[in-house]
């Protein structure tokens, strides 16, 4: 009898929490940090200076209705968030390596870097979508069985995923870059928990956070499971055959739509998270992130501070002092 009201009670609480967008990336000797309104980012030169950039920012989400609706404000998040980091990350490089700015680069740069990043997106989706399909049709023979085809793809596609994370963490660059994601969680925690931004309070936080990308990654590896069984059940009716050319036609256009109800299972994950089920489904996320996380140095911490405080600019005491259900994908 005593359980109905407590619950009330914790809803309520929570319902009396304010939400904000607020969120961040690792860089090159640095963080971004995204805030309402603006996202900037802080990075460390080779001279040991903080150099900070910042830059307004209004989401497609907040301009129009339809935007905001389930499924398709995830879509938007996702294609507004891989935009941001590129774009982030190519100057955390012009700054910790004092490279030319963009305004120096020649068109022949410029063509070598799209192609580079062209590249690089053509082989990640080579590895971890096309293989698993052509092993598990090809390799396997499980072309025409649905539900054990994309389990089994599935499965071999987290495989890869983590083979992958664990391969890559062994290198020093990308060992310091998973430090800097340990740092921009602390910060991000420290700002939801109310206190001042500072050493002394981001030092105690812990480094992985619910609704890190890389928890979402393994989010969308899941559900993209269920999503790619139903639709080729869907589509074995019309064909009969199943065939590697007809999945990519049918799963490659659909990757968006499997990204935006993995938006939506973590906001839900990330709000309902002190209930114990939610907890365990949303663990193996969690975990992945000792991967992709390392403890940050003070150095390494002051950075993502500083960056945060750069994003909120001279807003920052509108904000502080609160605590936050926040909204974004790290």
């Amino acid at each position: 009898m005593l359980k109905r009201p407590f619950r009330i009670m914790f809803q309520a609480f929570l319902a009396a929490q304010q939400s904000i967008l607020v969120g961040g990336q690792a860089l090159i000797e640095g963080v971004m940090m995204r805030v309402p309104g603006a996202y900037a980012i802080a990075v460390r030169n080779p001279k040991g200076e903080i150099i900070t950039r910042r830059e307004e920012f209004i989401s497609l989400v907040e301009k129009r209705a339809i935007f905001k609706k389930p499924i398709i404000r995830g879509m938007i998040a996702l294609f507004e968030s891989m935009k941001m980091g590129v774009k982030t990350l190519n100057e955390s490089a012009e700054i910790a390596f004092e490279e030319e700015t963009p305004a120096e680069m020649g068109l022949k740069d410029r063509i070598l870097g799209f192609l580079g990043t062209l590249l690089a997106f053509g082989i990640g989706l080579g590895l971890f979508f096309v293989t698993p399909i052509f092993v598990t049709g090809n390799l396997l023979n499980l072309s025409e069985t649905a539900f054990t085809f994309n389990i089994v793809s599935g499965m071999i596609r987290i495989a890869l995923f983590l083979s992958y994370l664990w391969a890559i963490s062994l290198m020093k660059d990308v060992k310091r870059l998973f430090q800097y994601h340990g740092a921009e969680h602390k910060t991000v925690y420290t700002f939801e928990a109310g206190k001042t931004l500072d050493l002394e309070s981001a030092r105690p936080f812990q480094t992985q956070h619910p609704r890190c990308g890389t928890s979402f990654i393994f989010i969308v590896l899941l559900s993209s499971i269920l999503l790619f069984a139903i639709i080729d059940s869907v589509v074995k009716l019309f064909v009969g055959e199943m065939t590697l050319q007809i999945r990519l036609l049918t799963h490659l256009p659909l990757i968006p739509l499997v990204a935006g109800v993995s938006y939506e299972v973590l906001k839900l994950s990330s709000k309902y998270r002190h209930i114990k089920w939610v907890r365990a489904l949303a663990a193996p996320g969690i975990w992945l992130q000792n991967i992709t996380t390392s403890e940050p140095d003070d150095d390494q911490l002051t950075v993502a501070i500083e960056s945060l405080k750069s994003a909120f600019g001279d807003k920052l005491e509108d904000y502080q002092g609160q605590t936050y259900v926040a909204e974004a994908i790290d």
